[in-house]
């Protein structure tokens, strides 16, 4: 990893490609440094085909408070070509999501990885903070101070909280409410998962279902909310992902816990029906199963569960 060389690079909105390839580059470094197994997956995966690895997204959260939501990471995005592809609502988790498609940039035959594969989509999570109680409104509003949200890239980037680390206290009633909201209070910007692309895949785990036996094998915990093998209505979007691994925290009064951190997905996307008959080596992204699923998503989402039960 490192900075990249991009002679063929498109020229697109925002300015330089290479910078924005490089944001992506020191988010996926700052995720790997804070997520020892995911970073275990992360290596065996890039292991299978001398590292020709392509992401399908990068997920986040944030809090919809005095300018922390999903504006705060989407604008800096945006500015660089990508756009909005949907939404998707969460009533029950107090929750809104929307999904970004990257610009259109030119990617070589062999492109892979961050340096010159296909971008990543963007997934972008907010807590809807002014549908919780007051009590958890009142916790998350004195720690988020107006104005903040404007460094939520560096944050990302960096893997450092914009607000004050919460005390144990605050982290544990607010968690009680809305354990997604917790989640993001004390690990703020730093992304919440990446997927890979299944299907953009040369080797043998260009099928879920091998990813899924394989991580299986090697003893890694998989998300069964929902099965752990998730398929949409259509059957044309498939997802595994890891359960969270607990990591020590720190609180800013002193208790030490274990909590959940990040975890990694496998998303695949079929071809769709008026494609079927395109010859294999020249199916595009645009030919397959865009979007997300409600109910996928919803399933892996529990992922970061406080009391994991699977």
């Amino acid at each position: 990893m490192g900075s990249f060389d991009l002679p063929h690079s498109s020229s697109f909105k925002g300015g330089s490609e290479i910078f924005l390839r490089n944001v992506f580059e020191n988010i996926l470094k700052t995720y790997l440094r804070k997520n020892p197994t995911a970073k275990t997956i992360w290596e065996l995966v890039q292991s299978m085909d001398n590292e020709k690895i392509c992401y399908d997204h990068f997920t986040f959260r944030t809090l919809k408070v005095d300018g922390y939501g999903i504006d705060s990471l989407s604008s800096f995005f945006m500015d660089y070509g990508y756009k909005i592809g949907g939404g998707l609502d969460f009533p029950k988790k107090k929750l809104r999501v929307l999904w970004f498609s990257p610009p259109d940039v030119h990617v070589p035959s062999d492109g892979h990885g961050l340096g010159n594969g296909p971008l990543p989509r963007l997934v972008i999570a907010e807590v809807l903070v002014d549908e919780l109680s007051p009590e958890s409104q009142g916790i998350i509003r004195k720690y988020l101070k107006p104005e903040g949200g404007k460094q939520a890239v560096l944050s990302s980037t960096l893997g450092s909280l914009i607000w004050e680390k919460p005390t144990w206290t605050d982290f544990e009633q607010l968690a009680k409410e809305s354990e997604f909201a917790a989640w993001t209070l004390i690990h703020g910007y730093t992304m919440n998962h990446l997927a890979f692309a299944v299907h953009r895949f040369k080797h043998r785990f260009s099928d879920i279902k091998f990813v899924k036996q394989h991580l299986e094998e090697k003893g890694f915990k998989l998300n069964s909310d929902g099965e752990i093998l998730k398929v949409s209505q259509d059957g044309l979007l498939f997802q595994v992902s890891s359960i969270s691994e607990r990591l020590p925290v720190t609180f800013a009064d002193g208790v030490t816990e274990t909590i959940p951190a990040s975890y990694i997905e496998f998303t695949q996307r079929q071809v769709l029906p008026e494609f079927k008959d395109v010859p294999h080596d020249e199916i595009k992204e645009f030919h397959r199963r865009e979007a997300f699923e409600l109910n996928n998503a919803n399933h892996v989402m529990e992922s970061t569960r406080f009391t994991t039960k699977f």
